[in-house]
């Protein structure tokens, strides 16, 4: 470990890096020796052979597997299959997983510690969600929905933005080992389970069911006042009909009038409302792909 620090040291003084980089650096080689003690672990069991490269992924990789709500219903045999093509990686606190806008290059399944995940629907004015990644979770969901269609060209873009609030460790599934993995999903196609499952755990899905709900909340109290609004002017000019010229009668047309013209305004509002900033946020995201199980893959 010296030794390595040693020479770390000696490239990034060449480089003349900025300490804040340099700092990102140390912190990231301290947290990969605390995990691993030095050794390339991808790269020693990549020299073993096929059958002992297989047994040591399934004994490091399958229990945890099972721990991840996505794939704890699934068979062993799929299950081996994802284990022979995961890639452990490790991220230290405040490391960028993945920027919005920027493509998916690994879907993560999250084993410990803790991540953030924010969006602004791609820089939509006035809306904002985030949400919270724990060990079980996982992210970059959308280049599963890329590896089952067998269209698919380039990688999928993030909608969001992935931050590591602790350090993390996780396994990680690459494009490539994705596609391969997708064919074995195509025997799951009957299930409804995993399609739920995906939806619950998966961010994209929990930030369109919110916004969702939100919408339709806002559309069920704009019509509720709508039909408050209407019952007061019945209201009001049944009682101007049956008071006449009562003491009362020129408060009632006020009241009726004002009700009339409330009414108005909120009907008229809803035609030719002019947007503004801060009504944006009711905007719908766009509505993330199904997961289709039904393509074949080339």
């Amino acid at each position: 470990m010296r030794i390595k620090r040693r020479d770390a040291e000696l490239w990034m003084s060449h480089r003349m890096l900025p300490e804040f980089l340099k700092q990102r650096i140390r912190r990231y080689e301290q947290y990969k020796w605390q995990e691993n003690r030095g050794v390339e672990e991808e790269k020693l069991i990549g020299n073993l052979p096929k059958d002992l490269r297989r047994d040591i992924k399934r004994h490091l990789c399958l229990e945890l597997l099972r721990k991840v709500p996505l794939f704890e219903n699934m068979e062993n045999q799929l299950l081996e299959a994802l284990c022979d093509r995961l890639k452990p990686v490790l991220y230290t606190e405040r490391s960028y997983i993945v920027r919005e806008g920027d493509p998916v290059d690994e879907m993560l399944f999250i084993m410990r510690g803790k991540l953030a995940t924010a969006t602004t629907n791609g820089g939509r004015t006035g809306f904002f969600n985030s949400s919270g990644i724990k060990a079980g979770d996982f992210c970059g969901e959308e280049l599963l929905t890329w590896a089952l269609d067998p269209n698919s060209s380039n990688l999928p873009i993030s909608t969001r933005i992935v931050e590591t609030i602790s350090e993390v460790e996780a396994f990680a599934l690459m494009p490539d080992d994705l596609k391969c993995v997708a064919s074995q999903f195509r025997r799951l196609i009957n299930s409804k389970q995993l399609q739920h499952t995906f939806r619950f755990y998966s961010v994209q899905w929990r930030t369109w069911g919110a916004c969702f709900i939100q919408a339709a909340w806002r559309r069920y109290r704009k019509k509720k006042a709508e039909r408050l609004l209407r019952e007061e002017e019945e209201r009001i000019q049944a009682m101007e009909n049956k008071e006449g010229s009562s003491p009362s009668f020129t408060a009632t047309v006020y009241a009726s009038r004002f009700a009339s013209s409330a009414l108005r305004h909120l009907r008229s509002g809803k035609r030719n409302r002019v947007p503004r900033p801060q009504r944006l946020l009711p905007l719908m995201p766009q509505k993330p792909a199904e997961l289709d199980f039904t393509s074949q893959i080339n």
